[in-house]
């Protein structure tokens, strides 16, 4: 079944393929996010909160900085200070202030973060293959290699 964008967006005008294309991306990109956001509500954790532990738990037991926290995020924002207090606040992350030098700051996940990422994980995983469903796993690939397109010509 295809998604009928003008009749989504209510309009009788037909739209330029470029246009109809990036309103179907932000529509399919706001299903997206409701339906990640709804996995992770039982968590009490944000999409980008989630996004946070994630990267920390790349670090391999390594400490970040806010720097690499930004840098590494999905969504770029200048709140990543807010979102790792509120983190703190839940007890899945820590904050360490160098003695030497008061401006670096290290975050790092706790115990408790730990395993609390190992039960978002199997709740977005179940999130992301019924999202995915529709496709199969060679149309996935081709889906990535058109959005690859789009994203290389402006990096």
């Amino acid at each position: 079944m295809d998604m009928n964008v003008e009749e989504r967006i209510k309009t009788t005008a037909t739209l330029p393929p470029e246009r109809r294309t990036i309103i179907h991306l932000m529509l399919v990109n706001n299903h997206i996010q409701d339906v990640l956001a709804q996995a992770l509500k039982p968590h009490d954790v944000s999409i980008q909160q989630f996004n946070v532990l994630r990267i920390l738990r790349g670090q391999k037991g390594e400490p970040a900085n806010l720097s690499t926290l930004n840098e590494r995020m999905v969504s770029r924002m200048s709140n990543t200070t807010r979102l790792v207090d509120k983190l703190i606040l839940k007890g899945l992350t820590a904050r360490n202030t160098c003695s030497e030098n008061r401006r670096k700051v290290e975050i790092r996940l706790t115990e408790e973060g730990i395993s609390a990422l190992s039960t978002m994980d199997r709740a977005v995983e179940r999130a992301e293959k019924e999202l995915m469903s529709a496709l199969d796993p060679k149309e996935l690939i081709v889906l990535n290699k058109l959005l690859d397109q789009i994203a290389l010509k402006y990096e």
